[in-house]
């Protein structure tokens, strides 16, 4: 099957509409962009953010800003700040969840 390329694609997030998502404290911004079965995401993380569950989904994350602390469900925990990133499979062997004291400015593609 000869599947076309995805276009290239230029993207001025500050253009990209952001949703409100509630954590079980304080709020996540995305700004999300979609090609194909692509999802880039930039999302802000407010000061005191926790996640409202437990993510197991893969993706990789890389910090742009701030200091983001994840734990995973096992209860390791790691802390990153900008320049760092992690990645996780899709195969649910590691579910983790967010959260920051200062606030996070996060690069997602899942």
């Amino acid at each position: 099957m000869n599947i076309p390329p995805l276009p290239f694609t230029v993207t001025a997030w500050n253009n990209v509409p952001a949703t409100r998502h509630p954590g079980e404290r304080g709020d996540a911004l995305w700004r999300t962009l979609t090609i194909g079965d692509l999802r880039v995401r930039v999302v802000e993380y407010s000061p005191g953010y926790l996640a409202d569950h437990w993510c197991d989904r893969g993706h990789v994350l890389y910090v742009v800003a701030g200091e983001l602390d994840t734990e995973l469900e096992d209860g390791r925990k790691f802390t990153l700040t900008p320049g760092m990133s992690y990645q996780v499979s899709d195969h649910g062997d590691a579910a983790h969840r967010s959260s920051t004291k200062l606030g996070a400015t996060l690069f997602v593609v899942d």
